[in-house]
């Protein structure tokens, strides 16, 4: 039987956002962005265990005390230059406790409004899957290209075209050989690197209130969602 791991790459830096803070350790009512992410993964009953990736130089994580709320946490220093990095080395530094066919759910640190829910469909739509799939959502808006000059270039069809969320789950030994293949060109999210072997995730529908948080506006949308759930401890 495959069992369910969950691996939060959180060695970024947060740069877009513009905080002195990477953006993970923004706070939503005195608890910082990733901890909403590890509770909801960490309480799952299908999740075994929760791997953090932190960047070796990484002393901000060590301020809170996540070892007697999650006491399952591995904390894994091994974060890379980018995404694909982070998560490379991740699987790397956890393979010795996780099988080839063993689920890996990769989920962003930073997207907070993760529910029991989201991870209910992705893994009932995924777990007999041959590849794999991910959380996203139907593209609702028209979509425009724009040219060097801020003005719109041309009008994209939205038909068939989905907005990619996390979780992203794949059995750990396929996304490890998929990232070792891929990690050279950077793909954006895992579902990308499994894309470039040729196979074709699943989509499994889920919802908008699963945001990343990217901009500093998005932190106030989080707080509202979290605090509609009564999220907040």
């Amino acid at each position: 039987m495959s069992h369910c791991f969950a691996l939060i790459p959180a060695a970024g830096n947060g740069s877009r956002f513009g905080a002195a803070l990477p953006k993970q350790y923004l706070t939503v009512a005195g608890r910082p962005l990733i901890w909403y992410a590890v509770r909801t993964l960490a309480m799952h009953p299908r999740i075994r265990r929760v791997y953090v990736v932190l960047s070796v130089q990484d002393r901000l994580f060590d301020t809170w005390d996540w070892q007697t709320e999650f006491p399952g946490l591995a904390v894994l220093r091994c974060g890379g230059a980018t995404r694909a990095m982070s998560v490379l080395n991740g699987l790397r530094a956890m393979a010795g406790e996780v099988a080839a066919e063993d689920w890996v759910l990769v989920h962003d640190a930073a997207r907070p409004c993760l529910s029991r829910h989201h991870l209910d469909s992705l893994i009932a739509g995924v777990e007999h899957d041959s590849v794999g799939g991910i959380l996203a959502i139907p593209v609702a808006d028209t979509l425009k290209r724009s040219d060097a000059q801020g003005r719109i270039a041309a009008t994209a069809p939205r038909e068939g075209l989905w907005q990619a969320q996390t979780p992203q789950m794949f059995r750990h030994a396929l996304l490890l050989r998929a990232l070792e293949t891929a990690v050279s060109r950077e793909p954006t999210d895992e579902a990308g690197a499994v894309e470039a072997l040729g196979l074709k995730p699943k989509l499994v529908e889920g919802d908008a209130s699963n945001l990343k948080v990217t901009w500093p506006r998005d932190l106030r949308l989080a707080e509202l969602i979290l605090s509609d759930r009564g999220t907040y401890l």
